[in-house]
């Protein structure tokens, strides 16, 4: 830390001789390039997606659309900090990037931006909305656009109490005009936050030094000031009675839902991410998302599955931490697919006991364990000198495809589905429960939507990050992670409040970054009415990055409900899915695909890996179906209720698609109400990440070693960690009732 303080000496001198300098205006959005994407290639999408369904025979009265609707660009602040040299970033990339590269590079249909509300000043709000402006404006014809761009942005909530932890939400509004979208964005920031960071004297420091001194730090810092200087709304106001210029807070969905809804406007809040253990604490679940109104079904039709962040997806009985009366915490024993990290804690001290008497050395294992447990995903704070090597493969789903880091069970798609409210029951007197459909984005940091249609350029196309340079690695990591007192002794974490310094802490989780997924649409048209009505009426679903082509539909008779659909019957349920793979890829761009943009902007944009579809389609591997069956009382145990795979189909090796058919023959027999989703896997290839810590095994399935794939200057660029997995498309839903009462 002596290097530190010799810096910020040196920064504070120059400072002193500076004092009447100004920083300059905010960096600006960006200009959109002034041109549309290529009216064939348009053409010829729609006309290959509209040929394929006709050759397999699936349902042709709508058409077949892929986004992202999950965004940021640098005019976030954790994006405006990746973009430094320090982590290897390419500096700035703006809004207008994220519509050139959706037009010209990945070759989208729609996108949103969803930058985090907190970095967006009322400055920076209006840019934003005025870049999407510009992106739609180059689009064409609006009932026929070549891309369709949603202003939007993203509610990051978090706790370290699962008790008041509800994750992150993406808010998107349909409308441009100025009374169809919120005068402000809403954060999720505490009361507190922006009077902790007053203090900030570096910020304070960039006010009289001049940012262009400190290149990207400097933008950093007076981001940082200039957040610090939007005044908190008044309480007790009606949203659209504030004034423009303050910072609006909600401190829960609720909270959040009850402010949209002042606004009398439509709005989709897409919850994402939610077991990523990054953010959300052990024990956090999604039975209080359905609590104290936390849930408008209004307004979450949507539940982001996939992203370039990871699967949240898969329930998994792991072993979780509990409670002992007296309120300690108490690390759970392993079991053969899962190594709880308080247990590896235990482990590392054990290691280091050398030649301390047996009972000191076991009473320190069992302190690492208790102090592990207490610190939740902070657990490698308590031996801040241990590598991520040294924790092996802790907290981690061992069979989950491309999972979350640091996976949270009780926050996935299938426990939402499973669990009900029945404290609080809905309008028809039955409980509460979570009807999303399922979607897929990117969660990009560069503004690059829909960057998983290739496997390369692992630095650019995921969120990877590390520290370019090994030494700004061993400088930062005492001030990230601690310092270590006793190398034979854990060490508590201390209780700090939310600040920056997360963002830093980035070495462990780039082994479970991938490039993003996307969302896809049955809508009736191109437009921005018509997309917006397939999502609300969840008439879409997720992949983890290829273009699949996917229907599910329940079929009685004549009549057809499409995924997303919702029914009460008592006859046994009959399916239909049809799924095609994507084309499968070819090197660098096409010619016509990126001929508008300048060959430097080019070049930084795509970095010559477009989306670039060759005339033959991958084969869809296997066709799986998911059946959860809903609480029926309260307390009911929920991993029996989930079966994944409750059916699973093989297909042949056919690149024109693969046909299934079939009927639940228990849900007449059972009367119970039942969810089902299905999977479509294309055969398997090779997949950045795909082995997240390439974690080798003895003979007894233990952890021997991992091989980091990592984001900084300990992996090579050129490492694209490539291992096999079955690229996949997650179906929205079909909700099928059981029709209880007389005839």
């Amino acid at each position: 830390m002596k290097r530190a303080l010799i810096g910020l000496v040196l920064l504070s001198a120059l400072a002193a001789t500076l004092l009447l300098l100004r920083p300059g205006p905010d960096r600006s959005a960006g200009q959109v390039t002034a041109a549309p994407r290529d009216a064939g290639r348009v053409a010829r999408a729609e006309a290959d997606r509209t040929q394929a369904a006709r050759a397999l025979g699936a349902p042709g009265e709508r058409r077949i659309l892929f986004g992202d609707l999950h965004v940021h660009t640098t005019f976030s602040i954790d994006a405006l900090v990746y973009s430094l040299s320090m982590f290897g970033g390419e500096g700035a990339h703006p809004p207008a990037d994220a519509c050139d590269f959706a037009r010209f590079c990945s070759d989208l249909d729609f996108f949103s931006l969803n930058d985090h509300a907190e970095g967006l000043t009322p400055a920076r709000w209006r840019e934003s909305i005025d870049s999407v402006r510009q992106c739609n404006a180059q689009a064409g014809d609006p009932a026929d656009p070549d891309l369709v761009a949603f202003v939007g942005w993203e509610w990051t909530q978090t706790s370290s109490d699962p008790d008041l932890h509800y994750g992150h939400r993406n808010v998107i509004v349909p409308g441009l005009d100025d009374d169809e979208i919120p005068a402000r964005p809403i954060t999720a920031l505490p009361d507190d936050t922006m009077k902790r960071a007053r203090g900030m004297s570096a910020a304070r420091v960039i006010e009289r030094l001049g940012r262009s001194l400190l290149g990207g730090w400097g933008d950093f810092l007076w981001l940082t000031a200039q957040m610090v200087d939007v005044p908190d709304c008044p309480g007790g106001v009606p949203s659209p009675e504030l004034p423009a210029d303050c910072r609006e807070n909600a401190a829960t969905p609720r909270e959040l839902h009850e402010k949209l809804a002042q606004w009398e406007l439509p709005s989709l809040v897409i919850p994402h991410g939610l077991a990523w253990g990054v953010h959300a604490p052990p024990g956090a679940g999604l039975d209080r998302a359905l609590a104290g109104g936390n849930h408008d079904p209004s307004r979450e039709r949507l539940l982001e599955v996939q992203s370039g962040h990871g699967n949240s997806e898969e329930f998994r009985a792991l072993p979780q931490v509990t409670r002992s009366a007296l309120g300690e915490a108490i690390c759970p024993e392993p079991s053969e697919d899962f190594l709880p990290c308080c247990r590896r804690a235990g482990q590392i001290i054990r290691e280091r006991c050398g030649d301390l008497p047996a009972p000191e050395c076991e009473k320190r294992v069992r302190d690492a364990r208790r102090l592990a447990a207490e610190a939740g995903k902070e657990f490698h704070r308590t031996i801040p000198d241990a590598p991520l090597e040294d924790w092996l493969d802790c907290g981690q789903c061992r069979d989950c495809f491309k999972p979350a880091y640091l996976l949270r069970p009780q926050l996935t798609a299938q426990y939402g589905y499973a669990v009900g409210n029945f404290d609080e029951p809905g309008s028809d007197a039955e409980p509460q429960r979570l009807r999303w459909g399922l979607i897929a984005s990117s969660d990009g940091h560069a503004a690059r939507p829909g960057s998983g249609y290739k496997q390369e350029q692992r630095r650019r196309m995921t969120d990877g990050r590390g520290y370019a340079r090994e030494r700004d690695d061993r400088l930062l990591r005492p001030w990230v992670i601690g310092r270590q007192r006793d190398p034979q002794r854990a060490q508590p974490v201390p209780e700090e409040p939310r600040s920056l310094r997360g963002l830093f802490d980035v070495e462990r989780t780039a082994s479970f970054m991938y490039p993003g997924g996307i969302v896809a649409v049955h809508a009736d048209a191109r437009d921005r009415h018509s997309i917006w009505e397939a999502l609300q009426q969840r008439r879409a679903y997720g992949t983890s990055g290829p273009r699949i082509l996917l229907w599910f539909d329940l079929v009685d008779g004549e009549e057809r409900i499409a995924m997303g659909g919702e029914t009460r019957r008592r006859e046994n349920p009959t399916f239909e899915v049809r799924a095609i793979g994507d084309f499968a890829q070819q090197r660098g761009c096409p010619d016509a695909a990126v001929a508008p943009l300048a060959p430097e902007r080019r070049e930084r944009l795509c970095r010559g890996a477009c989306y670039h579809p060759s005339d033959q389609r991958e084969a869809i591997d296997a066709i799986e179906v998911v059946r959860i069956r809903p609480q029926q009382r309260a307390g009911e145990p929920v991993a029996p209720l989930i079966e994944d795979p409750w059916r699973r189909f093989y297909c042949a090796p056919d690149p024109t698609g693969c046909t299934v058919r079939f009927q639940d023959e228990q849900f007449a027999e059972t009367g119970r109400d039942s969810v089902y989703y299905v999977r479509a896997l294309q055969e398997p290839t090779p997949a950045i990440n795909g082995a997240n810590l390439r974690t080798a095994f003895d003979a007894n399935g233990r952890p021997l070693r991992v091989t980091p794939c990592y984001g900084g200057w300990q992996t090579p660029a050129d490492n694209a960690c490539l291992a096999p997995a079955s690229e996949r498309a997650w179906s929205s839903p079909i909700f099928v009732d059981y029709a209880r009462g007389p005839d």
